[in-house]
């Protein structure tokens, strides 16, 4: 390039001490950084991305061990003092954090904190310094900025606060913007508008930008340049293009291939990384990877292979990348990918199959209430309006939607199976609402639910085998229990042999698969997902999702799956329906749905995932909406 590098990293490393020795979290980290252009980081978590930004930041704590180089223009500022770094950070280099509420002070309303952000670091009287702040929030797209740089953090959505967190990062027109994971937490109608707004921050600044991320859709659509990353190192570094159409690391290959695609047609299981990232502590020197690597060979286990150059402007660290080529090994795919398996109930037509669950006129209203000390009611909030719906043997229903749409209200009020009046569900052949309360109870074996997030689901105090026990002692199972947890834990891709461990002690997908296997515990007709991989990386992810394809081949079991996101909704489901503000809006078979979208709300969805290809995610037409369903192309 023409132009000088405004940000250059050359052999960073960062190191933390623990009981269990040295933990390497970044080995050897290089690139440049230009004005006007975006580097995307890419990998799992552990991988050593977010260190990487913190080290830039300087926001390490002491205890860290940072080696290397850090050049901001021409100036070194690794081992700058924390007073030194404040000058440079919120002012060269700035930040839009993961998390935005835990990045604003809940005690300070949003005006003062982006006026205290501007203050820092130029001589601005206070107000001129608040109406940059207004004009700031106005160019993030908060409605009413005058009024709302008065309020408080939370008085704003998940999406307003990220705007407020990335008004702050711009507010002194920095040399360098880092996202780190700025879209993980948000819908994906608001991660679009995010995004498009960081592209609009990047424009108006020419700040070089670094995106950290786990959502190879969001690298197709952001980055210039890709450094890919694996065990603490760099293992793929090259431009967008060649990575998405022809990476040379097998690392990279496994990241690419278990992405489930909104525009794939043809059901396929989804490529796996088997295994899990090593634990960056005294690492031989060897390939890390090679433990899952389906193609590795001795020579990956003689040295660690460092980054060489493969072609012009690309470099791998593999020992076989010179035979990599189009994702397969001298024409051979490097992960083979197995057909979806053979469904028990596929040849059943539809309408001969048992129904599993009907749902008619499923209504929710909660009371909106008003004052301190003597509350009165002063209004309804309805949560569900007159949801009909059913399930049949076999078959995975999706409901997607933003949040607060009422998908999760939805699913509790399943889960209670006690209906209100002009409710009806149906369980079994059951009419939940004429049943007992003893009968409900041994009914609820017919309906288990696998939540978001597996830590908080599973109690830390009991062993596995302890969870797994828990249901079947509360539904009375007859058979012999341990033989059942075993059972479970084959019937999960667990071994049976660690039943004696605590949650604590597995992986975040194995997690996962504990409260799906306590789910099945006692065999039930119906199991409800609630975004059970949205917490998950992609590799883990799509593990999780050839499981629940193989569980509902195999059992026969269904599945109500909610998620907002389209492209795990398309490959998983066979019927679909789309939420909003608490109705179905459009419904039917999943590819019908997502083939030919009717409602102006389902193809403003459609059109904010993003897709893995750099090509078709940068020539998309763009949807929003506005309160009518009008629909705005952008």
């Amino acid at each position: 390039m023409s132009q000088s590098p405004v940000l250059t990293v050359r052999d960073l490393n960062v190191s933390f001490p623990s009981e269990a020795g040295t933990v390497e979290a970044v080995r050897g980290v290089d690139f440049d950084l230009y004005p006007g252009k975006t580097l995307g980081i890419v990998g799992e978590s552990g991988s050593g991305k977010s260190v990487t930004s913190m080290a830039i930041m300087g926001l390490l704590p002491t205890y860290a061990a940072i080696s290397g180089s850090v050049r901001l223009d021409d100036r070194e500022i690794l081992g700058l003092s924390d007073a030194g770094m404040s000058r440079i950070r919120g002012n060269d280099i700035g930040m839009i954090f993961q998390d935005p509420l835990s990045a604003l002070t809940p005690v300070f309303d949003i005006g003062t904190q982006i006026v205290e952000a501007i203050r820092a670091h130029r001589d601005v009287p206070r107000k001129k310094a608040w109406a940059e702040a207004v004009e700031l929030l106005d160019l993030v797209g908060i409605p009413d900025p005058a009024a709302r740089a008065r309020a408080f953090p939370h008085e704003f959505s998940g999406g307003m606060r990220q705007r407020v967190v990335i008004a702050i990062a711009i507010a002194n027109k920095p040399k360098v913007l880092i996202a780190d994971e700025p879209t993980t937490a948000l819908d994906v109608t608001i991660q679009a508008q995010i995004l498009n707004l960081i592209k609009l921050a990047q424009k108006e600044t020419d700040a070089a930008t670094i995106m950290i991320t786990h959502d190879m859709g969001v690298v197709a659509g952001t980055a210039d340049d890709v450094l890919v990353m694996y065990a603490g190192r760099p293992v793929e570094k090259t431009d967008v293009y060649t990575l998405f159409d022809d990476p040379r690391m097998p690392y990279t290959v496994g990241l690419l291939g278990s992405i489930p695609s909104l525009a794939a047609t043809e059901k396929t299981a989804l490529t796996t990384i088997e295994g899990s990232p090593p634990v960056v502590v005294d690492l031989p020197d060897a390939c890390t990877f090679a433990p899952r690597c389906p193609i590795a060979i001795p020579a990956c286990l003689d040295r660690e292979p460092t980054l060489t150059e493969v072609r012009p402007g690309q470099q791998a660290a593999c020992v076989r990348s010179s035979r990599i080529s189009g994702r397969t090994l001298d024409g051979d795919p490097i992960f083979p990918v197995p057909p979806r398996p053979e469904e028990i109930l596929g040849h059943v037509p539809r309408e001969e199959r048992d129904t599993v669950l009907e749902v008619r006129n499923l209504v929710k209203t909660y009371p909106l209430m008003k004052g301190a000390l003597l509350k009165r009611r002063v209004g309804w909030v309805e949560a569900v309006k007159g949801l009909t719906f059913d399930i049949r043997a076999g078959e995975c229903f999706a409901v997607v939607g933003e949040s607060g749409c009422g998908k999760t209200t939805t699913l509790l009020e399943l889960m209670e199976l006690n209906p209100d009046d002009e409710t009806t569900i149906i369980l079994n052949g059951t009419d939940t609402s004429r049943i007992s309360r003893r009968e409900r109870r041994l009914l609820r074996r017919d309906i288990q639910i696998v939540f978001q997030d597996p830590m908080g689901a599973l109690d830390p105090r009991l062993t596995v085998s302890e969870i797994l026990r828990e249901p079947l002692d509360a539904l009375g199972w007859d058979g012999d229990k341990d033989d059942r947890v075993s059972e479970l834990m084959s019937l999960v891709g667990l071994n049976p042999e660690h039943v004696d461990r605590f949650p604590g002690h597995f992986s975040g997908g194995q997690r996962q698969r504990i409260s799906l296997a306590r789910a099945l515990a006692a065999n039930p007709s119906l199991i409800v997902l609630d975004e059970p991989v949205s917490a998950l990386d992609v590799s883990i992810q799509a593990g999780m999702l050839n499981l629940l394809d193989e569980l509902k081949a195999r059992l026969g079991i269904s599945y109500l799956f909610v998620a907002h996101d389209l492209s795990v909704i398309r490959h998983i489901s066979d019927r679909a329906a789309v939420m909003y503000k608490g109705t179905f809006v459009e419904h039917g078979p999943t590819d019908e749905l997502f083939d030919n979208p009717r409602h102006p709300y389902t193809r403003a969805l459609m059109s904010a995932i993003p897709v893995p290809d750099p090509r078709i995610e940068r020539n998309r037409t763009r949807i929003t909406l506005d309160e009518t369903y009008s629909q705005i192309t952008t």
